[in-house]
């Protein structure tokens, strides 16, 4: 989604950095980094906060980062749209390897009449000991399908409409140096699907008939999680690897029993060794294992938890029982003081409904985009990208963060 900033207040967090940034090549003459609030105070007026030296170590402390964010945007998916989102991060310990806790919650309305809004909370126990992570969202959401497999046509999409909620709740315990376990919850409801297209009454049926009026999901999650990045929000190293082992079950309430499998990794390096630049890889695999998990909750594109593979691609375009995904970013600075950067990004993803001749269709997406420095001390960035799909496929794709 592209978004138009209109206005931040912030907080200031004095956020660790990681270890790519403690080792930057000293510089000859000292060029402290600059955010949004730095634009908005003007260049002429002192930050009263103490500026980013590229060698400096800030740490952790108990101030809180507190972030408003009304804007307003355009995607292939939403058309216009206004949204208000709020974030809140802050430590928990001031401990040298304390991980960043953050609340987030926003509220978009749409040119096509979505609603979205998401609340997410991700907090770290004191010395790490526990992650609680809970992600919920309502959503009233025209979209896009256009049937299972890598081969489908983008013309021959039909649009439909259905409210949904979603509550998934994980805990998490160290059982080792940046490597967790633990199990969780999940709730997923969609009701009052119907298709809107002008499409003929027979083909309205089959598609009613295929989808049914309402889909539900109850399961039960075990998660494993390894994570040695320092900062969550803009990583420069280290690594993220995610697994989440799904078992729906009709005696807790779904509509069938199915099994998932998602295989979440991110590896992030420094490159040019020492630079600031970073190139940043990502595998994401979502597999079925057993049984025929509801329409909407099948692998998707851009139906990640982030709604962020496939850029390049609207929401939706591809679906399948299963989904395999690469993608690689490479992140530079523009401007010397931090607040403006670059990327450069390609992906790759193949969906297949069963395993055939579909399963070797790839479906390839570029593009590049902006970074805009909105919290120096966390990191934060707005990021506005364009990219390019197959079949003429293509559109503006912006994060209130990284995309991964």
């Amino acid at each position: 989604m592209f978004f138009l900033l209109i206005f931040l207040i912030g907080g200031h967090l004095g956020a660790q950095l990681d270890s790519s940034q403690k080792q930057n090549q000293v510089t000859s003459r000292f060029i402290p980094e600059k955010d949004f609030s730095d634009l908005l105070r003007g260049s002429g007026k002192k930050d009263k906060h103490k500026n980013i030296h590229p060698n400096d170590t800030v740490e952790n402390n108990s101030k809180k980062l507190f972030s408003f964010i009304p804007a307003a945007g355009y995607s292939l998916q939403t058309g216009f749209a206004g949204i208000l989102s709020a974030n809140l991060a802050y430590f928990t310990d001031t401990a040298a390897n304390q991980k960043l806790s953050s609340i987030s919650t926003s509220i978009t309305y749409t040119e096509y009449d979505q609603i979205l809004i998401p609340l997410t909370i991700n907090i770290w126990s004191k010395n790490n000991r526990y992650n609680f992570i809970s992600d919920n969202r309502y959503i009233d959401y025209p979209s896009n399908i256009y049937g299972l497999g890598g081969r489908t046509d983008p013309n021959k999409g039909h649009q439909i409409a259905f409210y949904g909620i979603k509550l998934h709740e994980t805990v998490l315990k160290s059982v080792a140096k940046n490597f967790f376990v633990g199990a969780g919850v999940y709730f997923d409801r969609y009701w009052g699907i119907t298709v809107v297209d002008s499409v003929t009454r027979r083909l309205n049926r089959i598609i009613n008939r295929q989808l049914g009026n309402n889909e539900t999901a109850s399961s039960i999650v075990l998660k494993a999680l390894y994570d040695n990045r320092l900062n969550q929000i803009n990583a420069k190293n280290g690594w993220y690897i995610n697994t989440v082992y799904r078992d729906s079950r009709t005696f807790l309430g779904s509509d069938n029993d199915w099994k998932s499998l998602l295989i979440d990794v991110r590896r992030y390096l420094p490159f040019p060794v020492h630079s600031k630049n970073t190139l940043s890889l990502w595998s994401f695999n979502w597999l079925t294992l057993g049984g025929t998990p509801p329409y909407l909750l099948m692998p998707s594109t851009g139906w990640d938890d982030q709604y962020n593979t496939g850029r390049g691609y609207i929401q939706g375009r591809f679906r399948g029982n299963n989904m395999f995904y690469f993608e690689t970013e490479y992140r530079f600075n523009i401007s010397r003081n931090g607040f403006l950067g670059g990327v450069v990004f390609g992906n790759m993803q193949y969906f297949t409904p069963e395993i055939s001749e579909q399963f070797q269709v790839l479906s390839p997406g570029c593009g590049g985009g902006l970074r805009l420095k909105l919290n120096k001390h966390s990191g934060t960035n707005l990021c506005i990208d364009y990219g390019f799909g197959k079949d003429g496929s293509r559109g503006f794709f912006v994060n209130l963060g990284e995309v991964f």
